[in-house]
């Protein structure tokens, strides 16, 4: 799997600044020509779908029956980052990418994927930690609204801050559900954590944005000045 080669024609409509972004082009450009025929990309999303399902199921399951059902969520994450990554490649594997349901169809998912995992995390935790959940929902929702902001304003798609991207949460949050099930109560730390990290990420990449937004608007300007 070392030596298997980045398909760069798979990834040439978003720009990847993730700290994994080597590893995991490299994993989907293996995995991309090996999905049966039968799998469409709609498919595939339904199998992401299928994932945050899981990560849900998970925090039910180990507030009400046993906590080492949160290694589920694990599983889960993964069957997220399968769906979720593959989809769109898939479709521009087999050249048959529809740009802008694709786009819309991406974001609605996180989002949907976002509230399911919050929504997990507000069923097992206890007492005034449920308020962090919303926080981790909103903060996340924050990062999605800067990265569409960021699209509309420099015309180039990125889904990551900095070296963070969804791939990295995913990681993160996995070990932070197997953390929780060797040293019960600690997710409740964990994801106050979590949510102060975004919450400064949040805070640096607006200003990022604002800044772009400045130089747009003295480009579109100048543009005007130049043809009058």
């Amino acid at each position: 799997m070392s030596s298997q080669k980045i398909n760069k024609k798979l990834f040439q409509d978003r720009k990847r600044t993730n700290i994994l972004s080597n590893p995991e082009q490299k994993f989907i450009s293996y995995l991309v020509p090996r999905i049966p025929n039968a799998l469409s990309s709609d498919g595939l999303t339904a199998i992401g779908f299928l994932g945050s399902l899981m990560i849900l199921v998970s925090f039910l399951l180990a507030e009400y029956v046993h906590l080492n059902y949160l290694l589920l969520g694990i599983v889960g994450f993964f069957v997220q980052w399968f769906g979720d990554s593959l989809d769109g490649r898939i479709a521009f594997y087999r050249n048959k990418s529809r740009k802008w349901y694709g786009f819309a169809l991406d974001i609605i998912m996180d989002w949907v994927s976002t509230v399911f995992i919050g929504l997990g995390y507000v069923f097992y935790a206890p007492g005034d930690f449920k308020y962090s959940g919303f926080a981790l929902v909103a903060l996340y929702g924050w990062a999605m609204i800067i990265s569409q902001l960021r699209y509309k304003i420099t015309d180039k798609y990125t889904i990551d801050a900095g070296l963070l991207g969804p791939t990295e949460i995913r990681v993160i949050i996995s070990i932070v559900l197997l953390v929780e099930v060797i040293i019960p109560g600690s997710i409740n730390y964990l994801v106050i954590l979590i949510c102060i990290a975004l919450f400064f990420i949040n805070l640096g990449d607006t200003k990022k944005l604002l800044d772009l937004g400045d130089i747009r608007d003295a480009d579109e300007k100048q543009h005007k000045l130049n043809n009058q």
